[in-house]
């Protein structure tokens, strides 16, 4: 077990991308040709006729189960007998798959456990076991965004740049509209070039208002500016953008809490909703963003993205186990509907069958 969890292990360490260089990794241009590839993706969308949204998530899914589920498979059918060995080789392929070391670890130990209590010895009785294991740690930690009465409701959005956090605002204001809310943006990202402009671009597809200063304004006051022209404006929802770029150094994690501050002090309490926006192609490197953000600021739940273009979508459970966040979105696609409510039982059920 050990010596296969190290061969792994040190491919990881031989890697050489940081987190902040996998935020960094999508151009300025390159985000603003993801918002415009939006509008083909939300026409393909509506022009299906015989794919349901189950069916829709299981095409999501695809990579992460050939990574994941179809190599599961390719395990149990390889061996007659559960023993050592066995289990060496699902440490192995969990991890490989961004379940993440320790949960890996605790996965196995209770699936020993159950197979001894209940005197298993065919390898394929461990898949169902292996699915429920899995289920009950998402279920654990899932949620719905938390919308307050009366508004407004105040969604901050945190992440790295290069995560989707832009399109994830236009994509949650497209829904907030279409259920007959009134939202307001916040174009509070004021050092990155060309963040405030892609926002615009989500504002005016969508057709909802946007609050914006001058590029390398203090996104302390477009925050404020923002909350006091929701409750002007009697807004339902106001979303509120922030800064992505080099989430480990000190300065930015101080401009999230004065942030934070501002937005308590305007509303007489914290922001009903801190969404962690991280991209599931990166993998281990989500789970390293998501721990920075839980200790600099009080994340309420994660939105993973790009789940539809990643092998690594097992990192939803090391995310939910390790760090006990809720995850309450994920994107599987472009149209603006494949921004999905997290729901265990058809993640799950998506994913395995």
């Amino acid at each position: 077990m050990e010596r296969g969890i190290a061969v792994v292990l040190g491919r990881w360490f031989r890697r050489k991308e940081t987190p902040d260089e996998t935020g960094e990794r999508l151009s300025e241009q390159s985000e603003l040709n993801e918002t415009e590839s939006n509008d083909q993706a939300q026409a393909d969308s509506e022009e299906e006729t015989g794919k349901g949204l189950f069916a829709r998530l299981k095409d999501g899914l695809a990579k992460t189960r050939a990574s994941l589920v179809d190599k599961i498979d390719g395990l149990l059918s390889s061996y007659t007998a559960v023993g050592d060995e066995f289990y060496e080789e699902l440490e192995e392929l969990l991890i490989q798959s961004d379940v993440g070391v320790g949960t890996t670890l605790e996965l196995v130990a209770d699936i020993k456990a159950i197979v001894q209590s209940a005197k298993i010895t065919d390898p394929a009785d461990i898949k169902p076991i292996l699915q429920d294991k899995i289920h009950d740690i998402l279920a654990k930690n899932s949620g719905t965004i938390d919308l307050a009465k009366p508004g407004p409701t105040v969604i901050m959005v945190v992440g790295v740049n290069g995560s989707g956090k832009t399109t994830t605002i236009g994509k949650l204001a497209h829904r907030f509209k279409n259920q007959g809310l009134k939202v307001l943006l916040g174009a509070g990202d004021t050092f990155r070039a060309a963040a405030i402009e892609q926002l615009e671009v989500w504002a005016d597809r969508v057709g909802v208002e946007i609050v914006k200063h001058n590029a390398g304004a203090d996104p302390a006051a477009v925050a404020f500016d923002t909350i006091q022209a929701g409750k002007a404006r009697n807004a339902d929802v106001v979303i509120i953008d922030t800064a992505g770029r080099l989430q480990t150094k000190t300065n930015l994690m101080q401009e999230l809490n004065k942030i934070g501050r501002v937005v308590e002090r305007e509303l007489g309490h914290g922001a009903q909703e801190v969404l962690l926006v991280v991209d599931a192609t990166t993998g281990q490197n989500a789970l390293a963003q998501a721990k920075l953000f839980s200790e600099a600021v009080h994340v309420t739940g994660v939105v993973l993205t790009k789940l539809d273009g990643t092998a690594k979508g097992g990192i939803i459970v090391a995310i939910a186990a390790e760090l006990n966040l809720p995850v309450k979105l994920i994107g599987i696609g472009e149209a603006y509907d494949d921004l999905r409510d997290f729901d265990p039982d058809g993640f799950v059920a998506a994913l395995f069958e």
